[in-house]
């Protein structure tokens, strides 16, 4: 008697190197199972040979597992990793109460913005979500994800994508800029520098290059109150944004997991001695 599918099949993405082979091989049988079209014996295969390929596995999926939620992830659109829950969790710490308007720049598939917005809402928040960048196939993907949530998604660079409304009245401005400095995108995996567009890893010389301009003009797109939320991936990346925004004159705090190793940077416009800013402009 042959061996039952899933032994096969983990014995093969084993081979091919995958850590997680039990995990990754019933995921590909329940999508060959979902997909449409031809057989699930061939759809199956044919995923499975996408995989051992080296095409990351939620390109092969179609999908991305983020913040409790699947997101939709097409190929050649940054994957969102898991240690950016903690920019979620922070943004949503970080939000006020009632009504808040969220921007997500350098948004990718935009599951970040989606993810804050759908945990402000299940608190009872009413939420104006807006997501940019510059890469098209990435847009594509947001527009799919976040219209059922009724966010916005403009194609463009950084600001420049956003209406001129917005101005000055963001509370939450999320921005997962690519911090990877350009000497190391040859040490990152395959999967990454392979298969997610270049615009989104590499960060520059020092890998601040994208944050650097974002950090320059957010005092005049947050709220009073309102904060400017952004990873980046060693102290000396910390010791330089903090320059940059004390320079801006927006103060910060940093959050760490040392379980997922992420840092992320909470910049705040600080209100007026008394107050805290409402949400800003229905843009």
């Amino acid at each position: 008697m042959s061996a039952p599918p899933i032994d096969g099949l983990v014995t093969r993405l084993r081979a091919a190197g995958c850590v997680f082979a039990e995990e990754e091989a019933a995921l590909l049988l329940e999508a060959a199972a979902l997909g449409g079209g031809a057989q699930p014996g061939d759809r199956l295969e044919h995923l499975v040979e996408r995989r051992i390929g080296g095409e990351p596995l939620e390109h092969v999926l179609g999908w991305v597992a983020f913040a409790g939620r699947r997101w939709g992830v097409a190929p050649g659109v940054f994957v969102p990793r898991q240690r950016s829950e903690l920019l979620v969790r922070e943004a949503v710490a970080a939000a006020p109460p009632g009504r808040a308007v969220v921007v997500d720049l350098c948004c990718g598939n935009g599951a970040l913005g989606g993810a804050v917005a759908l945990a402000l809402r299940d608190a009872g928040g009413e939420v104006v979500l807006h997501a940019s960048d510059v890469d098209a196939a990435a847009t594509a993907c947001a527009a799919a994800n976040l219209a059922p949530l009724g966010g916005v998604v403009h194609a463009g660079d950084l600001y420049a994508a956003l209406p001129g409304s917005l101005q000055g009245g963001v509370d939450i401005l999320l921005c997962h800029a690519p911090y990877v400095p350009t000497a190391a995108i040859a040490l990152m995996p395959p999967e990454a520098r392979e298969h997610e567009p270049l615009v989104a890893l590499d960060g520059g010389s020092d890998g601040l290059d994208v944050l650097r301009r974002v950090i320059a003009d957010a005092w005049s797109w947050l709220a009073p109150g309102g904060s400017l939320l952004f990873e980046v991936g060693d102290d000396e990346q910390l010791a330089t944004v903090a320059t940059h925004l004390t320079a801006v004159g927006l103060g910060r705090r940093v959050a760490e997991d040392d379980e997922t190793g992420a840092t992320v940077v909470v910049a705040t416009r600080r209100a007026p001695e008394g107050k805290r800013a409402s949400a800003g402009p229905n843009a």
